[in-house]
């Protein structure tokens, strides 16, 4: 009898369960998006105050449109860095060339040497081992 009493009970309260944590997590979602939302507003709040302020209007003006008040001369440099020529004047090589430098191996003892070693970082850096 307890064993049918039992069953029942969670016979029925297994979907009211399943909806509380459903709904929960929803709640949960939807206050993360209040939250974001909030953070938007004020930072579009600091744009507004920001965009009030006739020196920051004027400044924009000045960088962006290169805009500039009666009486002064605008001068705009466009390219004043001369072009660089190539000053190298070997041919490219077609053919593949192998390196003489063992990596995997260097890598290997670094790594051991990094894991082994007993000195400080301080003494290492002295001793000229870490650039």
């Amino acid at each position: 009898m307890i064993l049918a009493v039992l069953v029942a009970f969670v016979v029925i309260l297994t979907p009211s369960l399943r909806l509380y944590i459903e709904q929960r997590q929803e709640l949960s979602s939807l206050q993360k998006a209040v939250a974001d939302q909030k953070a938007q507003n004020a930072q579009l709040d600091s744009d507004v105050a920001r965009w009030s302020d006739p020196a920051y209007i004027k400044a924009q003006a000045r960088e962006r449109l290169y805009f500039v008040m009666p009486g002064e001369t605008s001068f705009l440099v466009i390219d004043d860095q001369p072009a660089v020529a190539a000053t190298d004047t070997t041919p490219v090589s077609t053919s593949i060339q192998g390196t003489k430098v063992d990596w995997l191996g260097a890598l290997f003892s670094s790594g051991l040497n990094a894991g082994l070693s007993t000195q400080t970082p301080e003494e290492l850096q002295q001793s000229g081992t870490i650039q």
